[in-house]
């Protein structure tokens, strides 16, 4: 064990590198673009997303195959995401706002600018277009994953819209796939510092979906977790460019 740690320490000493370097270099990483703001559709359609590659989410829980991709971008005044998901049912039932979406199919955001306090912002949507905006705090040492909503929020709505192929807009319908598109204006993450980014700024950040078809749970994410989704110490990195 002391010859381990003797080599480690070594390493480090050679490459010039933290323990913390390390880890973060084991993580995901994705540069962000920046963009001219743009008028979102729920299909991806608008031509500034042309330029942007495909990212992937991974399949951690199920056996379905089905491929769930995303891209980001960001602009003066917010960041975008743009989901593609697989599908063979809408398992969603919720026909309002601020339900337990996580509970049906589901896309998830998690944003962490600022690492000083284990304080981040969770954003849900659901395949039927509603939402779900958290501010979740881990201070003290809680494991609890409650949130608070958005005060004020008509001022600094995050503006969204999914599309449905191969089906009905409805619950239960069969379906090839569904898209989501999401603009998170920077004004609702003003409480953070880091915020909003510039070049070369850092966010930790995971990317998730959930679907529930045939009473089946399976999950996707970016950043590999060992608990649950609210594992931010194993969040990815954002770079903006």
């Amino acid at each position: 064990m002391e010859k381990t740690i003797k080599l480690i320490s070594i390493i480090f000493l050679l490459t010039g590198l933290s323990f913390m370097d390390i880890y973060a270099q084991s993580l995901p990483q994705i540069y962000v673009p920046r963009v001219q703001d743009f008028v979102i559709s729920g299909e991806g359609t608008n031509e500034t997303w042309n330029a942007i590659d495909w990212s992937q989410l991974q399949e951690r829980e199920g056996e379905s195959g089905w491929k769930t991709e995303f891209k980001v971008a960001y602009s003066d005044s917010g960041i975008y995401f743009l989901f593609l998901c697989e599908d063979e049912k809408i398992t969603a039932t919720f026909e309002k706002d601020y339900e337990k979406l996580w509970t049906e199919d589901v896309v998830e955001v998690f944003l962490w600018p600022d690492e000083q306090y284990p304080v981040y912002f969770e954003y849900e949507l659901s395949p039927l277009n509603y939402e779900l905006p958290l501010l979740i705090s881990r201070m003290n040492g809680s494991h609890e994953n409650w949130g608070w909503v958005p005060w004020q929020y008509q001022e600094r709505k995050i503006d969204h819209e999914t599309s449905i192929y191969g089906g009905e807009w409805s619950s239960g319908e069969k379906i090839t796939k569904w898209t989501a598109e999401i603009f998170i204006p920077f004004k609702l993450l003003a409480h953070f510092a880091n915020t909003p980014p510039h070049s070369d700024s850092r966010w930790r950040a995971n990317l998730y979906r959930v679907d529930y078809d045939n009473q089946v749970e399976k999950y996707w994410s970016w950043s590999p977790f060992e608990t649950n989704f609210h594992d931010y110490k194993n969040f990815g990195i954002f770079i903006f460019e």
